[in-house]
């Protein structure tokens, strides 16, 4: 995931709502949304197919994740998959989210840098590895890309600002939603983030949606989750240049 707004604990229906994109090389290896296969049926999320992990998902109990690369061509690269944190997080049975992120951070600088956000019924948790950053998310609609946590990026604000109007209208269909994650829209050069890339890069970069022939958003993904656990997961799926290949929605019980 590269784009990301939620809502946490500040809606009368939902007590996550989330809406974001996945960027990623198209000849990389993924499989769309599905229920995973036993011991994992409990997971439902797209996979990497090369290391077998996600980038935005539920599990049960009323798990959900997602994480995002840190931008800096200066920073150390390798280390494990970063996608095994949501995946390990949503198909285990162990610590709550903020177990996990406490159990976590003592392991998180062996990894490339990220951002990741894990949540539970009892709270919505991020721990960030570059620069080391932990915390607890005031209820509200908080975005993250691939900066810090809520760092006022215009695509990042722009997404939360369309989530949060989303969520003031009475139960809205998700039209406006998946708009706003196909959105190309690019920011002047001044609003530019600074992350060490060429500058027209920056600016390719700089689209909710990206659309390119080797590199662009392979997914953009809606998840809901109301106070008692019940929700969806929907999924919108394209190739290079942005071509929709498919779209899956699957609903969540306790």
């Amino acid at each position: 995931m590269c784009l990301v707004a939620l809502a946490w604990n500040s809606h009368p229906r939902w007590r996550l709502f989330m809406a974001g994109n996945r960027d990623e090389f198209h000849t990389r290896p993924s499989a769309a949304l599905a229920r995973w296969p036993a011991p994992h049926e409990d997971v439902v999320a797209g996979r990497d197919l090369r290391s077998g992990g996600t980038w935005m998902g539920i599990g049960g109990n009323g798990r959900v994740a997602v994480i995002t690369n840190v931008r800096d061509p200066g920073a150390a690269s390798g280390g494990p998959s970063r996608g095994a944190l949501v995946a390990d997080y949503l198909a285990g049975a162990g610590p709550s989210a903020a177990g996990q992120v406490e159990r976590l951070a003592a392991q998180a600088g062996d990894y490339a840098p990220f951002n990741l956000l894990l949540a539970d019924a009892d709270g919505c948790h991020y721990l960030g590895n570059h620069p080391p950053a932990r915390q607890t998310l005031a209820p509200g609609v908080h975005g993250m890309s691939n900066g810090a946590l809520d760092a006022p990026w215009p695509k990042t604000r722009r997404l939360a600002a369309a989530l949060g109007d989303w969520l003031g209208r009475d139960d809205p269909p998700l039209d406006d939603l998946w708009a706003a994650l196909a959105d190309e829209w690019r920011p002047d050069d001044a609003e530019l983030p600074a992350t060490g890339i060429a500058l027209p890069l920056e600016r390719q970069l700089s689209a909710a949606f990206i659309r390119g022939q080797d590199y662009g958003t392979r997914a953009s993904t809606v998840i809901a989750i109301d106070h008692d656990g019940h929700g969806y997961i929907a999924e919108r799926r394209f190739g290079p240049q942005g071509v929709f290949l498919g779209h899956s929605r699957l609903d969540i019980t306790p």
